[in-house]
């Protein structure tokens, strides 16, 4: 609704991002409500500025969406033909070698309270609704965590990422990634 009210970053995959513009956010802006939406793969890379909100007495909503995964890269990788390799977090399978064991214990609601936010667990639409409620309520940084599906249901995206593929690769889904990158590396029109 104005200038001020959407601050991300695009383009540049700078992950880790989120909860530090919100620092940065609420420093330049203290008079208005910042809302922080960050994925697990994002706050595992940057979680720490929350202890300066809390040391600085900023009030920021931080809304995790924990997928046990990197869900965008994953499905970046996916469209690419790696079959979301090296982009859920589970254990190393002895048997297979793969990381394809059971998902790994990570618990970032209980990471964000011990770096001193307040935190409040969601589990679907209904109680998001309400924990978002209590979040705007509340006079301190504030953590709403929510798990989701790493697979989705996700929003479609129409846009293309050019970011190449291996020309050569035992696995067919690579090398259909392959075709297709450069079909679209055909009609990619340069604006520069």
């Amino acid at each position: 609704r104005d200038p001020k009210a959407y601050n991300v970053e695009y383009a540049y995959s700078c992950m880790g991002f989120e909860i530090a513009a919100g620092v940065g956010t609420k420093m330049a802006a203290p008079d208005r409500e910042v809302v922080v939406l960050v994925g697990d793969g994002s706050y595992l890379m940057l979680s720490s500025e929350i202890t300066t909100m809390i040391s600085e007495g900023l009030k920021v909503i931080i809304v995790i969406v924990q997928n046990h995964g990197f869900a965008s890269i994953g499905s970046l990788s996916e469209s690419l033909g790696s079959q979301h390799f090296g982009t859920k977090y589970r254990y190393r399978d002895d048997e297979s070698g793969l990381l394809d064991g059971e998902v790994l214990p990570v618990d970032l609601a209980a990471n964000a309270a011990s770096l001193g936010a307040e935190v409040i667990r969601a589990s679907g639409v209904a109680e998001f609704r309400e924990a978002m409620v209590k979040a705007k309520a509340n006079t301190r940084t504030t953590v709403v965590h929510i798990d989701t599906d790493l697979e989705g249901p996700n929003p479609p995206g129409s846009a293309w990422w050019d970011v190449p593929v291996s020309q050569a690769s035992e696995l067919d889904s690579t090398r259909q990634a392959y075709q297709t990158y450069s079909d679209h590396q055909r009609e990619q029109r340069h604006y520069l």
